[in-house]
């Protein structure tokens, strides 16, 4: 599987730098290729990104929030799966989550070896459906 998942990269959408930072290192340690943008505006706005094997949402973010973009995203027919990951985990918010298809929730207090697995899980599904 390592080999399978050395070809994606897993955009992290988040605006809590320390966060990212820690998920770069986790990803990277993984065999992955993290690229981090501080907010949805920033990830809309990347011209070239490369091909996402998943994407790393958070909920709450200044502007556009995690779920508002992947709302856009799934609008425009783009089928990465979306993980969110929250510092309130409200019940409001997770419901929207799950009802909009997301592969996973987390609290970003959640182990990061759980969060690894999930997004193993959505990127294998993600490349066997291509």
């Amino acid at each position: 599987m390592k080999k399978l998942l050395d070809h994606f990269s897993v955009a992290i959408v988040d605006d809590d730098e320390g966060l990212c930072r820690s998920l770069c290192r986790l990803l990277r340690a993984a065999g992955l290729n993290p690229v981090a943008y501080p907010s949805a505006e920033a990830f809309l706005g990347d011209a070239q990104p490369p091909p996402f094997g998943c994407l790393l949402l958070d909920v709450q973010l200044d502007g556009i929030s995690g779920i508002e973009l992947q709302r856009q995203l799934m609008a425009s027919g783009e089928k990465t799966p979306v993980i969110f990951l929250t510092a309130y985990d409200d019940p409001e918010w997770r419901a929207q989550a799950i009802a909009a298809g997301c592969a996973a929730y987390f609290r970003k207090t959640d182990p990061g070896a759980v969060v690894l697995e999930a997004i193993r899980r959505a990127a294998t599904r993600n490349h066997e459906l291509k």
